[in-house]
């Protein structure tokens, strides 16, 4: 079963640190896709980069709200690699298989911190995009790297340069960090959610 990773999807609300990952993965061979603000931050740094609606051949609509919910997406996230009626139907639908998923999501607990934050800029700032690719990365980690926390590019970019893909035993321990990441963000928006009921 090959592993290597050959394309990431890169699609991040805190932009520190991901420019130099992105050089990293670059210079291993990798295809990067992104998203918006991502995408820019990358161009303007000189980092080849194809665009997330050059993908799904759809733009991005509503205002950012829907960009990568498309099959061409989470197709390439969720196929199992070793599956031939997933690789065929891949095919018949031109979709191409993604190894990486760097995602981290809106800043909803920064939003909410913010003294008199409305309740509708709060609920602009529920992600929605960012955990169902994190969810499916994590969910299909025999196959994806997940990487949801920035303090892991050096770590993941390292892995890569040195054998072109990540261990199985570190795809586990990044989908588990993937799954506590998105229970984090969900308990807070509950929480805030509750809070305004009352």
């Amino acid at each position: 079963m090959d592993t290597k990773i050959k394309r990431a999807i890169i699609s991040v609300s805190k932009k520190f640190g991901v420019v130099d990952f992105a050089k990293k993965l670059v210079k291993s061979g990798i295809e990067i896709i992104s998203t918006g603000g991502t995408m820019r931050a990358l161009k303007a740094a000189g980092v080849p980069v194809t665009y997330v609606s050059d993908v799904t051949g759809f733009p991005e609509i509503m205002d950012g709200r829907v960009k990568t919910l498309n099959p061409a997406i989470h197709g390439g996230i969720l196929a199992v690699r070793d599956n031939a009626e997933h690789i065929k139907q891949m095919q018949d639908n031109n979709i191409n298989l993604i190894d990486l998923v760097v995602v981290n999501l809106y800043p909803f607990k920064e939003t909410i911190a913010k003294p008199n934050v409305t309740l509708a800029e709060a609920i602009e700032n529920i992600d929605i995009g960012g955990p169902a690719m994190i969810r499916a990365a994590a969910k299909n980690f025999k196959y994806v790297t997940v990487v949801t926390d920035p303090d892991r590019y050096d770590e993941v970019a390292e892995m890569i340069a040195k054998n072109g893909e990540v261990s199985y035993d570190f795809r586990f321990k990044l989908a588990q960090e993937a799954f506590a990441h998105t229970a984090d963000y969900d308990a807070a928006i509950t929480k805030y959610l509750s809070e305004q009921c009352k």
